[in-house]
């Protein structure tokens, strides 16, 4: 797929063209009251039972999540169409859930199909707001938008159309916006900071794949000023592997390791009522093809979460006490101001409690 640079929108010759950007207010970036429109984590996978409900809140909307006796898992608005009784409460009968209150039941489109005391079928049609979800990675995801979803779940772009297997990591909590989180993984300076990497490893490139989907390649290449250079300097044909490819501003890919062999993980955010983060994370690895892969896979899972560990980390203290307010962008920045860029150019939703 051709892509299209975002970088020059913002950078000639590396010169700053920052004010009119930073004048703006943000349309989507670090904002409470709105979220791109895109695919969110909901709960994770085995948090549903098989006809079982659970309640649920995304963005300040309130869901009844129920898996039906075929396994599919269905949202709906959480109170009750007749009296506004919470649906969670009720129960599961096959692929449809029956309200506790009054014994009233709605299928997975939000059809109501039963109401008791009618004897049957109510004389005119009832129903209640049901939202599409889907299961992937171990998790299961919702979709936030007026219209129906006009894409797929992300996956790490190097393993489209193979199979692979995964790995779905702790539940963790930052304390700023996932925006503020998603930029971190691409800011060159921090990296030089932080973490302690030399100045030359790092280049962040933007590319814009889509209206949702960015991606920021590493130019960069090990320095081989000293024997250790030199010799990690080998693993790479050329640059120092560090990709990112994100979507709707909360959910990003990140690969990573040596040529013979790249390490895949996940990043998946979401707002939390609080402006928190709320997020998991997820690590791939191909599918085996052979006995030894078979027994290589789960260190090679465990070797991925452990890099995401390792950056996390160094990065906890910084989001912790973080209030983000990008007053004084410099040219290093260009890589998080090509993020802020193309989230805020997306459509958005908006957060219930802001209505």
């Amino acid at each position: 797929m051709q892509t299209k640079s975002v970088v020059g929108q913002i950078f000639v010759g590396r010169q700053m063209q920052t004010k009119s950007v930073m004048r703006e207010q943000y349309t989507i970036f670090n904002r409470t009251d709105r979220v791109a429109c895109g695919w969110y984590w909901l709960l994770p996978s085995s948090s549903l039972k098989r006809q079982k409900v659970v309640s649920a809140n995304i963005v300040g909307y309130e869901l009844a999540v129920f898996r039906g006796a075929d396994g599919r898992v269905a949202a709906l608005d959480a109170y009750c169409p007749h009296m506004g009784a919470h649906l969670a409460e009720g129960k599961v009968e096959g692929n449809q859930l029956r309200c506790f209150f009054h014994n009233w039941c709605f299928n997975e489109k939000g059809k109501c199909t039963d109401i008791p005391c009618l004897n049957g079928m109510p004389s005119r049609e009832i129903s209640t707001k049901s939202w599409v979800v889907q299961e992937r990675h171990g998790l299961i995801w919702i979709w936030l938008g007026e219209d129906e979803p006009s894409e797929l779940i992300p996956e790490p772009p190097e393993l489209q159309g193979e199979k692979y297997e995964y790995s779905v990591g702790n539940f963790f909590i930052k304390n700023c916006h996932p925006n503020v989180v998603m930029v971190n993984a691409i800011d060159e300076q921090h990296f030089h900071t932080v973490h302690h990497l030399p100045g030359e490893v790092l280049n962040m490139e933007a590319n814009r794949i889509n209206s949702t989907h960015i991606e920021f390649k590493n130019t960069g290449t090990v320095p081989d000023a000293n024997l250790v250079g030199r010799l990690v300097g080998k693993l790479y044909k050329n640059c120092l592997t560090y990709n990112l490819n994100y979507w709707y501003g909360s959910s990003g890919t990140v690969t990573l390791g040596p040529d013979f062999l790249h390490l895949y993980l996940m990043f998946t955010l979401r707002l939390s009522a609080l402006g928190q983060t709320e997020g998991y994370a997820v690590a791939f690895a191909r599918k085996p093809t052979n006995f030894l892969q078979v027994l290589l896979n789960p260190i090679v899972l465990l070797l991925t979460k452990l890099a995401g560990l390792y950056f996390a980390k160094g990065d906890t203290r910084i989001f912790n006490t973080i209030k983000f307010d990008f007053k004084t962008p410099i040219a290093a920045d260009h890589a998080v101001l090509a993020f802020i860029q193309h989230l805020d150019k997306q459509k958005s939703f908006p957060h219930k409690s802001h209505d």
